[in-house]
């Protein structure tokens, strides 16, 4: 884990140049034919700044200027990108402005995936059955938001599927200032109203407890990997991040 949130970390979130590459595949040409990387290759090149990283898998990314790399780090996986000089590595997200598209989902949606089991459910607010057969973990914060938009796409699966329960934690972000005495006041009520309420920035009343609930989420979500919000956990283990639509979710979550 801690190689892992090294290589997060340390690896420069840059833009860099790539002009000439981008100029040649704009006009058409496939530039994979001449820049090739091999696992070793990628593997020798990882090791100078994370020895632990072990390479899974390479492929070219669809801007066809850099390969993605699949990578697995002491129990975690996801993607990290590496420009065609082979000096430039870079962890984050690739999006398509123009179609507002996401094209790292696909590969991360695969990747990383946690052991369900190792996380308690006692504390989290119910939306829908709780005999509901497909459980689906999500880590909001009450002044997210896409958390707030997730929200009600959450309301019209669970409208549609009996068998999917959601099963919210709170999970507040430093960035929020208040996010963390609402999230308390809603774990003590566990009160999906409060949550709705807080969403649609109305004021809700202080925490009428005293809990450790909200302090053991954010250090749960940490051991997970989970750095923001929302994040959702499925069946299988697969943590996914950001906002999903209903259809989407449900795609996802799979059949019935």
């Amino acid at each position: 884990m801690r190689n892992y949130r090294m290589l997060v970390s340390v690896l420069v979130l840059l833009l860099f140049s790539t002009s000439h590459s981008y100029g040649f595949s704009s006009r058409g040409e496939n530039c994979a034919k001449c820049h090739t990387l091999k696992k070793e290759e990628a593997a020798a090149l990882l090791k100078q700044i994370a020895p632990a990283a072990k390479v899974l898998d390479i492929k070219m990314t669809p801007l066809k200027t850099m390969w993605e790399i699949d990578i697995e780090s002491n129990g975690r996986k996801g993607p990290v990108y590496l420009d065609f000089t082979k000096r430039y590595l870079i962890s984050g997200q690739i999006v398509d402005i123009k179609a507002k598209k996401n094209l790292t989902r696909e590969s991360e949606e695969g990747l990383n995936r946690v052991n369900v089991s190792q996380i308690p459910l006692g504390d989290a607010l119910v939306m829908g059955d709780r005999n509901a057969k497909k459980k689906i973990i999500v880590f909001t914060d009450p002044e997210c938001p896409f958390c707030a938009k997730i929200h009600q796409e959450m309301k019209k699966v669970v409208a549609e599927r009996k068998d999917i329960a959601f099963y919210i934690k709170m999970f507040p972000l430093p960035i929020h200032k208040d996010a963390a005495e609402k999230a308390k006041a809603i774990v003590c009520e566990k009160s999906l109203a409060l949550l709705d309420a807080a969403f649609e920035k109305k004021p809700i009343p202080k925490a009428k407890c005293k809990t450790s609930v909200v302090d053991d989420n954010i250090k749960l979500g940490k051991k997970l990997g989970i750095s923001g919000t929302p994040a959702l956990i499925l069946p299988d283990g697969r943590v996914l991040s950001g906002y999903r639509d209903a259809k989407t979710l449900e795609a996802l979550i799979g059949k019935k």
